[in-house]
């Protein structure tokens, strides 16, 4: 399970790819080389696991030479027949999606349980969490194509849906948005360039 959940993490910043197999050890090799595992305090401030108090949340930063280029959000949602559990990768910028990937679900084969497949997830990587304006809207999951539905000012904050997946698509937007509404104080951060590497 744990490797399961490592193989996510690094999916949703693009290190592993989708259809092809690694061994547990090629996992935690590149997991230990590219991923650092750390908490944000209330005021979105990075902190280590000995410095983690109640009500800190986790938090996965993405370093490359030493560099933060993303944060993965853990994403813990309703779903229809169960909870979604998967990984939000954000830019440095704070603002656009670098990745999303789900690990765990109960949605039905075909209809919600597309959320797991390539195609959907490959939707997310570019999306915005923000408006024009700067404001946090989230990601929402549209009720069929974004370019047919959504206003074109709105659809960086849109990603197309799933037929017969509507409720799917809406309890996973709700769980996004509660999930991202948390963990908006380090995105503002990262957003003032406040953050640009992690804790020693």
């Amino acid at each position: 399970m744990l490797i399961d959940k490592h193989r996510n993490i690094l999916k949703s910043v693009g290190l592993v790819e989708q259809n092809r197999r690694y061994t547990a050890a090629e996992i935690e090799s590149l997991y230990t080389k590219y991923i650092k595992p750390l908490w944000i305090d209330a005021d979105g401030r990075l902190i280590n696991e000995s410095q983690r108090g109640e009500g800190d949340f986790p938090l996965y930063i993405y370093l490359k030479e030493e560099n933060i280029e993303a944060y993965i959000v853990p994403i813990n949602s309703r779903g229809l027949w169960g909870r979604i559990q998967g990984y939000l990768a954000i830019d440095n910028d704070g603002s656009t999606v670098a990745g999303f990937t789900v690990y765990k679900h109960s949605e039905t084969p075909g209809l919600g349980g597309e959320i797991e497949k390539a195609w959907f997830q490959k939707n997310w990587v570019g999306k915005k969490i923000v408006d024009r304006g700067g404001g946090f809207v989230s990601v929402s999951i549209a009720k069929g194509a974004v370019e047919d539905l959504i206003p074109s000012e709105k659809q960086p904050n849109y990603v197309d849906g799933i037929s017969g997946a509507t409720l799917t698509g809406k309890y996973l937007t709700t769980g996004l948005k509660e999930a991202l509404e948390a963990y908006e104080p380090v995105s503002i951060r990262f957003r003032k360039n406040q953050i640009t590497e992690p804790p020693g």
